[in-house]
C-alpha cells in the first residue's frame, strides 16, 4: 500500500471535475469556501440528504471554540489499534520508501496546505488516542490559515489549544497521555466519523451544531442553494412586515407573479447586494411552467 496516493485518490472522487491538488485530492475554489463559511449546517444538510448523501452529519463532538465556524478541505485519516507486525511494517515503509518523519500523525499533519481540515478516525480512543496537543496544533493553525481538525478521538493540551483562535478542533474527549499503540493504515482514504463518511478533499463545515462533511462535486451547488434561501428569507421577512402578503403565500410555493415581485427587490434593494451573483432564470421558468401567476406546487430547491 501508498500513504497518500494520487490514483487512490482519484479512484475514490470520481465526480470531481475541477482543479487537484498534486495528491489528486479535489480543490474547491476558495471562492466556495469563503461563502460556505455563511450557511447553517441545516442549508448545507438539505441539498444532500435529498441526492441520497444521507450519512455526512455527526453532532456528538466537544468543540475547543463552541461558537467558531469552521470551513476547510478534508485530508483524511484512519487508525486502528496497534498490532506490531502491521506497526512496524507501515511505520518502516513511511520512513524508508516515503521519506516521512516521525509518527503517523505527523505524517498527516506536515501535509497540510492553506485551508485544509485534518479529518481523524481514532476510533473513539482517547486515552493514549490523543491524535494532537499544543505542538500539533500549532503547526496545524501555522499551516492551514483558518483550518482545524476533526478527530473522533482525543486531544491533550486543552487550555494550550484553546488560545489558538484562528483554527478550530472537534474531538471526542481529552486526556493528559500522548498518542501511543495506534496504526494508520490509510492517509485520504475514505474515513468514517461517528455515523458519518468523509472523503479526501470533502468541504467540511463545522458549527456549534456539529461537522458536516459536503462532496466536492455538490460544494458549490449546496452554497448557492443556502444562499437562495437565505436571500429569500430576507424579502418573505420584509413583505410580511408590510402586509403585502401572508404567512401562506410567502411559506408556499411561489407563482410567477410572487417571483416577479421578488426578482424587481433582489436587483434593486440594499439588502440583496451581497447575492447579486445568483441568478433566478430557473425558478422564474418553473414558476411559470408550473403555475403561471396563480397558487401551485412548490417550485423551491
Amino acid at each position: 500500500m501508498k500513504f497518500d496516493n494520487p490514483e487512490d485518490i482519484i479512484q475514490f472522487t470520481p465526480l470531481w471535475e475541477g482543479e487537484r491538488f498534486a495528491n489528486g485530492r479535489p480543490k474547491v475554489p476558495e471562492d466556495v469556501l469563503r461563502r460556505m463559511r455563511k450557511i447553517t449546517v441545516e442549508e448545507a444538510w438539505g441539498p444532500l440528504w435529498h441526492r441520497g448523501y444521507t450519512f455526512q452529519f455527526e453532532g456528538e463532538f466537544k468543540i475547543i471554540h463552541p461558537d467558531q465556524i469552521m470551513v476547510g478541505r478534508a485530508v483524511t485519516a484512519v487508525m486502528v489499534p496497534k498490532r506490531p507486525d502491521l506497526h512496524e511494517s507501515l511505520l518502516d515503509y513511511g520512513h524508508r520508501q516515503e521519506g516521512r518523519k516521525g509518527f503517523f500523525n505527523q505524517w498527516v499533519i506536515d501535509s497540510l496546505v492553506e485551508d485544509d481540515v485534518v479529518v481523524v478516525d481514532m476510533f473513539d480512543k482517547v486515552q493514549l488516542g490523543t491524535y494532537v496537543g499544543g505542538n500539533l496544533s500549532t503547526a496545524i493553525s501555522t499551516r492551514t490559515k483558518r483550518g482545524g481538525a476533526v478527530i473522533w478521538g482525543g486531544i491533550r493540551d486543552n487550555q494550550q489549544i484553546s488560545e489558538i483562535d484562528n483554527i478550530n478542533v472537534y474531538y471526542r474527549g481529552s486526556d493528559p497521555t500522548a498518542i501511543a499503540d495506534v496504526t494508520m493504515v490509510g492517509m485520504n482514504v475514505p474515513t468514517r466519523i461517528g455515523k458519518a463518511i468523509c472523503l479526501p478533499g470533502d468541504i467540511v463545515l463545522g458549527t456549534p451544531a456539529g461537522v458536516i462533511f459536503i462532496p466536492p462535486h455538490l460544494a458549490e451547488l449546496t452554497v448557492v442553494q443556502a444562499e437562495k434561501s437565505q436571500v429569500r428569507d430576507i424579502f418573505g421577512f420584509i413583505r410580511l412586515k408590510e402586509g403585502v402578503y401572508s404567512t401562506a403565500q410567502i411559506d408556499a410555493a411561489w407563482n410567477s407573479d410572487l417571483y416577479r415581485d421578488f426578482v424587481d427587490w433582489f436587483d434593486s434593494d440594499e439588502a440583496a447586494s451581497g447575492y447579486r451573483h445568483l441568478s433566478w432564470e430557473k425558478e422564474l421558468e418553473e414558476a411559470r411552467k408550473l403555475h403561471g401567476s396563480g397558487p401551485g406546487g412548490d417550485v423551491r430547491l
